[in-house]
């Protein structure tokens, strides 16, 4: 398998998210990114990520480069597929090419697109599609043994999915046997399996949760899931809720864009983000209704920042003043490297054992 990023006219790092994750960790080769705008270039120039991968201007330039899959790289609004990206996956489902679509509508919906998929034999995987067998959460309990981690955020679009896989990488190389679980259509496009837990019915949300800790930890010691939306934000407080009662997490990591001032969308209405100390003690509270009497308190035990909008004096400051409000190990896994990462291990591994948080 060999991927494709399309990307048309939206390649950059605001609005090519998933581009950007899979860009970082996808394990399968990426030959190429598809947008004419910007056709020519290294994919390093516009997201940092990518080095050595081109962009090229048509579906025919990418098949050059012997690309057999397409991914959708970017989120419209609503999650629609944007106009400019239907030639393309047209192109693409008429050469025989496999699409990936974690976009809210199904690309087959499109008759143009389902024709094409027709005369082309070309197959479409809608990662956003959710099993049809799901539960409803609270009756099954993960493996003795298996600690899950959630991380939880302060809003939407903070760092949480890049968090769970960084702190997999540093549990692994302090020797733990750890495991990524993907909630989301770009965490599903890297790790190849998971439930995108927004596309659920509501009612089974913390059921498909439940499931994928409880399959994980069978074969894990650690389970780190990736987390969705915020509590604090009005949009997307409901699948972040399932998602926090169906995981019933022994520890949480809470992920912050130290730059971010209001809710992701409600600029309009100028409502802040919460302080990191609310957060902690909000996340703390809701964690604990999932909790009979007696049962261990679900705790955040560390916070994982995202600076990359800051310039690095101020990037230091941020991470150490989260520290100092929460009294809690901060650090920024992609600013800081392996370093910072290892230190949010570490406090996981301290969690558990019931070390001091700043030990």
């Amino acid at each position: 398998m060999k991927v494709a990023i399309l990307a048309a006219g939206l390649f950059t790092r605001m609005t090519a998210k998933t581009a950007i994750g899979v860009l970082r960790y996808a394990p399968y080769p990426v030959v190429a990114i598809i947008d004419p705008d910007r056709a020519g270039t290294d994919a390093a120039a516009h997201v940092g990520v990518g080095a050595g991968i081109p962009v090229v201007a048509t579906v025919a330039d990418a098949v050059a480069r012997s690309a057999d899959t397409i991914l959708i790289g970017t989120a419209a609004a609503g999650g629609h597929i944007a106009d400019a990206d239907r030639p393309f996956l047209a192109d693409a489902l008429r050469r025989g090419l496999e699409v990936w679509n974690g976009l809210h509508e199904r690309v087959l919906d499109d008759p143009a697109l389902r024709a094409a998929a027709e005369a082309g034999r070309g197959r479409v995987r809608e990662m956003r599609e959710p099993p049809r067998d799901l539960p409803i959460g609270g009756h099954r309990a993960p493996r003795a043994g298996a600690t899950t981690v959630l991380t939880v955020g302060t809003d939407a679009a903070v760092g949480k999915m890049t968090a769970s896989l960084e702190i997999v990488a540093a549990l692994r190389r302090a020797g733990q046997h750890a495991a990524f679980v993907a909630t989301g259509q770009t965490g599903i496009a890297i790790a190849g399996e998971g439930i995108s837990v927004d596309a659920v019915v509501a009612d089974f949300i913390a059921g498909a949760a439940e499931r994928m800790v409880c399959d994980a930890a069978e074969q894990a010691d650690w389970v780190i899931v990736e987390g969705q939306g915020s509590l604090t934000h009005p949009g997307f407080s409901g699948v972040t809720l399932g998602l926090l009662h169906g995981t019933g997490p022994d520890l949480m990591v809470l992920c912050h864009d130290a730059a971010r001032r209001v809710m992701k969308g409600y600029d309009a209405e100028g409502l802040p983000v919460r302080t990191l100390r609310e957060c902690v003690a909000i996340y703390e509270d809701a964690a604990s209704w999932r909790r009979a009497a007696g049962h261990p308190r679900a705790r955040v035990a560390a916070v994982a920042l995202n600076t990359v909008a800051l310039d690095e004096r101020a990037a230091s400051r941020a991470i150490f003043d989260a520290s100092a409000l929460t009294g809690l190990p901060a650090a920024d896994p992609i600013r800081e490297g392996a370093a910072g990462a290892d230190r949010l291990a570490t406090a996981l591994i301290g969690a558990r054992s019931g070390e001091p948080a700043l030990s």
